[in-house]
């Protein structure tokens, strides 16, 4: 991998990641932009100990541009865009329209292929690496910064869950602080700790679901299942077998497994509903320690909490969609329409031939 530091006319950073060593990135970003202005504002929701980001400044963000009109693909003649140069393979940039800036943290755009037409589905698995590459490298340069406290790296996909741009490409959303679910996640871990003398709830967890019936496919290094208690309708969790912390702690074998465990993964999604259906629309998170101090979450470590992707569609059957309704939305207690070990037998069912 070869990564190019650049920045565009606002003086934002902008980073190719190639595969192939000699490329040159010297292209220079032509439009006339002034500095990008943010009103970012992280508020503390004093009731729920949680934390809300205010961003005005987004209401004017780019939406459902035409397809020659994409910021994401590369620029080309005078049709220019975040991408100054005519091609690339995988491209980081800062968020225009960010909704952590500064002191808040720090939002940015992967744009993971110039093809305006792909999917991540759709990528090589030589592809797909390269964007674990980014993922990782991200990760690490901004956990360095003194305002992030924890990286979370995403993809939405799908019109359904709110994606303006049509483009195949995710986000980074650097956290000046430890985000509600992840303190969630580790108030369990040290409770579990206590309680067993020391083991590790992630660990038993992905033990107890290899011995299960929701397995939905499984590799050397990588393992993926539904969940016992799956809030959403095809929800997968696809854990490392060997418990890390972050991405940069997955050892090579993890990394040259991955690509062919998660395209396998998310071609199946695309499959869950049958021919003819569109594109699943979904969310794939990454889970990751934060790197701020631990101490509030007793005897627990950054090497407790165990690196992770989840990824889950909002769609529950064929044209319906799941809502957050009353429940969820007004108590936080989800209603799953689809029993996880029917979610994981479909899942079974569309595997590749």
């Amino acid at each position: 991998m070869k990564k190019t530091s650049t920045r565009l006319a606002d003086g934002r950073e902008l980073i190719y990641y190639d595969l192939r060593d000699d490329r040159v990135r010297d292209a220079a970003d032509r439009r006339p932009l002034d500095r990008t202005v943010t009103t970012a504002e992280v508020r503390h929701d004093v009731l729920l100990g949680d934390a809300v980001a205010v961003a005005s400044h987004r209401q004017g963000r780019t939406y459902h541009p035409p397809a020659d009109e994409c910021p994401l693909c590369p620029s080309e003649g005078e049709r220019l865009s975040e991408i100054p140069d005519s091609s690339y393979d995988v491209v980081v940039f800062e968020n225009r329209f960010p909704s952590l800036a500064g002191d808040s943290g720090r939002c940015e755009v992967v744009s993971f292929t110039s093809d305006h037409t792909a999917s991540f589905a759709d990528l090589s698995e030589e592809q797909a690496r390269l964007v674990l590459d980014a993922w990782t490298d991200r990760t690490s340069e901004l956990s360095h910064l003194p305002s992030v406290e924890q990286v979370f790296c995403f993809e939405n996909r799908g019109a359904e869950i709110g994606v303006t741009l049509q483009h195949p490409h995710g986000q980074i959303y650097a956290y000046p602080f430890t985000t509600p679910r992840t303190a969630l996640m580790l108030r369990q871990v040290a409770a579990h700790k206590e309680a067993t003398g020391g083991e590790n709830l992630f660990d038993a967890v992905l033990e107890r679901e290899l011995a299960g019936e929701r397995v939905v496919l499984e590799g050397e290094h990588w393992a993926a299942f539904v969940p016992y208690a799956a809030h959403w309708p095809y929800e997968v969790h696809l854990y490392p077998k060997r418990r890390v912390p972050d991405l940069l702690a997955l050892d090579e074998a993890a990394r040259t497994e991955f690509p062919e465990v998660y395209l396998e993964l998310l071609r199946r999604f695309d499959r869950i509903f049958g021919e003819g259906e569109p594109p699943t629309p979904y969310i794939a998170a990454w889970h990751q320690a934060p790197f701020g101090a631990l101490e509030e979450f007793d005897g627990v470590v950054r090497e407790d909490f165990a690196c992770h992707l989840e990824l889950f569609t909002i769609r529950r059957t064929s044209g319906k969609l799941k809502y957050l309704a009353g429940s969820e939305s007004g108590m936080s207690v989800f209603i799953n329409d689809v029993p996880p070990e029917r979610a994981a037998q479909r899942l079974r069912e569309v595997a590749s031939s």
